[in-house]
């Protein structure tokens, strides 16, 4: 029997076969709940994935570092591996200790706790990251405590305010000093970058002071010691790129914020570059997970509530490009969204509308050792290019890792371009009295046939230009460019279908392409049968979008198959161009 091996389970083409170690690598994927195929509800699909993650060489993403995977995959538990699993138990069971205060409730606690534990570590074969949510859970899940760590955030992010919103440091961040020593030498342009990047820079350091707001007293540090603490190293290969943002044009920037207390200065930077317009993104955790900063934080943090009083917030956990595109565009420079996840970074279990936005964004800040692990120190690259914030010991670090060379994005700007450039083409055909028609179709409905379909779309259009005169008709199939996806094409299209300049809407019926194959002088295989665009998920939404493009618009003919018959659709795979349904058919 030929077992195909499935997309997300595919191994580095330059490994040569080996069964017994495919299967122990696809275990990984089914131990820890990220195979895409067997939990489609929760896992993002491929297509999904690879908004964030460029894929090279038909690899596996896997939300761990490089020695975490591969101390899995060598089915050795050496000390890394138990000290890491250790550390997630002790972390769990520090909870048990610090919140359960009954005897019998806390030994059945742990008890629970230690034999879920010993289970989960049997086979070697979950990441610790992974085991440290599902041991979070069962506290969660037996005590009825939400976020255990609530008050605690509430007071680090207090501290924190208190810290940005005293005298002594508006002082210590204004203050003048060798900086300027020679002033002769600069024009008012360099001086103005110069203060922004000195203020920048200052802001940074912050980060390596955390012991300001975790302490439980606050104590206001001296201009001295805010002196000493501007002046921190900065480490790694980061900070030109980070620094490059002061003076670039508009950016949109996906900041993934940490945890609380060091929440405040991640928002106080995310003003600063809003003010020198950029548009920056904060992402949260959807739930509670240990101290870091969840969506329900910034709903009853009385300080987060007031210092994002003026952000929108994006709730939506599956939000359409076309509506995040619009949303961005808004005036505004501050917005708030969840990841999806109750986790460390976790790009698997990320929502739609987080990953859309990932795709957007211009550049991703990470903020944490725990992101860094996750998008720095692994060999993935990704479609965007990564920085990571840092802060150990009272040291810092910026690291930067670039986008793919090889990725192909396209902006909504160029996006719109193109549709621009597409309505010039109908504009023009109506100025010659010629009918316009947008013909509907089946493109990648049908997974793997998506040059067939472009083939039998196109040779009808041809056969109806043939049967008609003065006729302008627009081939969808003949746009379509490597790096675009469904997002794309979707968004292109529906400029175009908006623009009020279509006579004739026609939608593929099974009877055109029947007359296809007719023309190929070719029996209809078996997959093409009875197929109409009622089929494609893409015609589906394009044909809630030509009612409501007629009732505008009264003139405009449809053609096709009847609306009732389209309503079988749901929504396309995010990022691809068939049915998220169809993807094990």
């Amino acid at each position: 029997m030929d077992l195909k091996m499935t997309k997300n389970n595919s191994k580095p083409a330059q490994t040569p076969a080996d069964p017994d170690r495919d299967a122990w690598f696809t275990a990984f994927f089914l131990e820890n709940h990220i195979d895409p195929f067997a939990y489609p509800n929760k896992v993002g699909t491929p297509e999904q994935t690879e908004f964030m993650v460029y894929p090279e060489n038909n690899q596996a993403y896997y939300p761990c570092s490089d020695k975490t995977f591969e101390t899995i995959m060598s089915r050795k538990k050496n000390k890394f591996l138990k000290d890491l699993y250790k550390k997630a138990y002790d972390k769990v069971m520090g909870l048990v200790d610090e919140f359960i205060e009954q005897e019998y409730d806390r030994l059945f606690l742990k008890s629970l706790i230690n034999i879920k534990y010993e289970h989960e570590i049997q086979s070697g074969l979950i990441i610790p990251s992974r085991l440290e949510k599902r041991l979070y859970k069962i506290f969660l899940s037996r005590t009825h405590i939400e976020d255990p760590y609530s008050r605690e955030k509430q007071h680090k992010n207090k501290q924190a305010a208190r810290l940005l919103e005293s005298e002594t440091f508006k002082k210590a961040l204004n203050r003048i000093d060798g900086s300027f020593s020679d002033m002769n030498k600069y024009s008012l342009e360099d001086l103005r970058k110069k203060i922004k990047e000195i203020e920048f820079r200052r802001l940074l350091s912050l980060y390596s002071a955390a012991d300001l707001w975790e302490n439980k007293k606050l104590q206001i540090p001296s201009l001295e010691t805010f002196k000493d603490i501007f002046c921190t190293d900065i480490k790694g290969n980061g900070l030109e790129a980070l620094l490059e943002l002061i003076h670039a044009r508009k950016n949109k920037i996906l900041w993934l914020t940490d945890e609380a207390g060091s929440v405040l200065v991640d928002i106080r930077i995310a003003k600063f570059l809003a003010e020198l317009g950029h548009t920056v993104i904060l992402a949260v955790k959807e739930g509670s997970f240990f101290k870091k900063v969840s969506l329900t934080d910034t709903r009853t943090d009385p300080v987060l509530v007031k210092e994002l009083e003026s952000a929108h917030f994006i709730y939506e956990k599956a939000i359409s490009k076309n509506k995040l595109v619009q949303r961005l565009k808004q005036d505004a420079n501050i917005y708030v969204v969840s990841d999806g996840t109750s986790e460390n970074l976790n790009l698997l279990l990320a929502s739609t509308t987080f990953a859309r936005i990932f795709k957007e964004a211009d550049v991703i800040i990470s903020r944490g050792s725990d992101q860094e692990y996750r998008l720095i120190l692994t060999r993935f690259q990704f479609t965007r290019d990564i920085i990571n914030i840092s802060s150990r010991d009272n040291t810092l670090s910026v690291t930067h890792k670039p986008r793919h060379p090889d990725f192909i994005n396209f902006s909504h700007q160029e996006l719109e371009e193109k549709a621009n450039a597409i309505i010039d083409q109908m504009k023009a055909a109506k100025a010659k009295n010629m009918t316009v028609m947008f013909y509907s179709g089946i493109i990648g409905s049908i997974p793997g046939k998506i040059d067939v379909a472009k083939k039998i779309m196109t040779l009808f259009i041809d056969y109806l230009h043939q049967q008609s005169a003065d006729l302008f008709i627009i081939n969808p199939s003949l746009y379509y460019e490597p790096g675009m996806d469904a997002d794309d094409l979707m968004y292109m299209w529906e400029i175009v279908q908006r623009s009020r300049f279509i006579d004739i809407w026609r939608f593929q019926t099974a009877d055109d392409i029947a007359q296809s194959f007719i023309l190929m002088k070719q029996k209809i295989p078996p997959e093409w049968i009875g197929k109409d665009s009622t089929y494609s998920t893409g015609c589906t939404k394009e044909m809630k979008i030509a009612w409501e493009v007629q009732r505008a618009n009264p003139e405009m003919q449809l053609i096709g198959p009847p609306l009732d018959r389209f309503m079988r659709r749901d929504e396309y795979g995010v990022g691809s161009m068939y049915d998220q349904r169809l993807a094990g058919e």
